[in-house]
């Protein structure tokens, strides 16, 4: 116990530390919206305002309130990580051989004995893992987090009121996805980019959305409205950190980020971007996410490469075109950064639909990624010259979890951070209800399902030259 109490004393300790380590060389800041660069939001939403803001708010009133809401939403980083937890109950293969909960069985817990059979044998699994001595780096950070809820595994009642829990949780995401369902079969486009926006925030990636940010780069590239070498300063939101994938479970490797280094892939081999010179920031308002990028800057500072491992599961019910088109974007995804190694073994009741390769990222391109603490609802990096702003700015699965209110004033905060004819790249389409000075520019369509029809989009805004 005394050992994971210090665990836990250690990673927030680290927070500073981290943002230390990543400020070297540049001393990257965050500041909050003002209240002058809210007023457009502000008038264009004054009929639907939070109640603490109809009456006109001083900037002491609106400072308050920023910073109140931006703890808010840090808070949510909890219930996300809870997704997190309930995500490696359904899915993780290293800690149990029972069958995994994919969304059918998930759909029928509670009312199939099956089900609930071997749900409440991969709880018991799951605690055992997590309680055991030896467990993954991943293992360990979610343990590190059940004890942070106030749970243990002292005494068998202990254990019981854990499992109650896991199995609370499973029912909860069962109900929510129930919900998401029926409101995605009348939803527009607007609704399905705020389908989250009073979920948990979760950090868990995998390489879909990259697989289109690539195509849609190439697709900007052929249209002339991205020039070869125009981006060197790239930002991108919410990069992730992948332990327990949100699809398979993939829980058999190390936590890592992978959207930071397949982006910068894409654009070395477009040419958009040199690799000798570019400057890549994170913007995250997870501390785990900040001090895993943080650790990797300072590992490639001492000549360490960042491994990244690239699994993808062959039995997701994808369009057979749409899967080949993938697959040749994964087979040479990483050979501008890094060289191809031996990936970890896949376990054994995956072999037949997981897919591996990984790769070993270049301390060169890790030493110039450098994670900043900010959360681009209510905040925006300070510039002092244009040259300081960003040319591409990307941000996939995060303004999903915002109403537009909220989606905004994001949008007002990555305008001032782009330089003229600058972009930003999302597969969520911004609320446009406040005057704003991004346009779409371009729209990326990508059929990924036939039956039932599946759509996917990426928006390219872009700040006028």
């Amino acid at each position: 116990m005394i050992r994971l109490n210090s665990l836990v004393a250690l990673r927030l300790l680290a927070v500073p530390l981290a943002l230390c380590i990543c400020a070297a060389g540049q001393d990257p800041k965050a500041e909050f919206i003002s209240l002058d660069a809210a007023q457009p939001i502000l008038r264009s939403f004054a009929d639907t305002l939070p109640v603490e803001l109809r009456d006109r708010p001083d900037p002491a009133a609106w400072s308050n309130w920023v910073r109140g809401q931006d703890e808010k939403i840090r808070q949510r980083l909890e219930l996300g990580e809870e997704d997190t937890l309930t995500n490696l109950l359904r899915f993780g293969v290293t800690y149990t051989t029972e069958y995994q909960i994919d969304r059918d069985y998930l759909a029928r817990f509670g009312q199939s004995t099956l089900v609930n059979a071997f749900a409440d044998k991969r709880a018991d699994d799951l605690i055992l893992a997590l309680a055991s001595p030896r467990a993954s780096e991943g293992m360990v950070e979610m343990r590190a987090f059940v004890l942070r809820r106030g749970y243990s595994f002292k005494t068998p009642q202990e254990r019981a009121r854990l499992k109650q829990h896991l199995l609370e949780n499973l029912a909860h995401m069962r109900d929510e996805f129930a919900q998401f369902r029926e409101k995605l079969k009348t939803a527009d486009l607007s609704e399905q980019a705020r389908l989250y926006a009073n979920r948990g925030i979760s950090l868990d990636t995998n390489l879909w959305p990259d697989n289109a940010l690539d195509r849609s780069l190439g697709e900007l590239v052929k249209s002339g409205l991205i020039k070869p070498g125009s981006v060197r300063r790239i930002a991108i939101i919410g990069p992730g950190l992948d332990f327990a994938n949100k699809e398979y479970g993939n829980d058999f490797y190390p936590p890592q980020s992978i959207q930071p280094f397949a982006v910068l892939d894409s654009l070395i081999r477009l040419r958009l971007t040199d690799p000798a010179t570019f400057e890549l920031s994170t913007f995250d308002i997870s501390p785990s996410v900040n001090i895993h990028l943080a650790r990797a800057q300072k590992n490639a500072a001492a000549g360490k490469p960042y491994i990244l491992q690239l699994p993808w599961n062959s039995a997701v019910p994808f369009n057979p075109e749409y899967l080949r088109g993938f697959n040749s974007y994964w087979q040479a995804l990483g050979s501008e950064i890094g060289e191809q190694v031996k990936p970890v073994p896949v376990p054994l009741q995956l072999e037949q639909d997981v897919h591996m390769r990984a790769i070993s990222v270049r301390p060169q391109i890790a030493l110039r990624i450098t994670p900043v603490d900010m959360n681009i609802v209510f905040q925006r990096m300070t510039a002092s010259t244009a040259a300081e702003k960003f040319d591409l700015i990307i941000g996939t699965n995060i303004f999903i979890y915002y109403d537009a209110f909220e989606q905004s004033l994001a949008r007002a905060n990555l305008a001032a951070m782009l330089k003229p004819g600058g972009m930003v790249l999302s597969n969520d389409l911004l609320a446009d209800q406040a005057p704003s000075q991004l346009e779409e520019a371009h729209r990326t369509t990508i059929e990924v399902r036939t039956d039932p029809q599946i759509i996917e989009h990426i928006y390219c805004y872009r700040l006028a030259p």
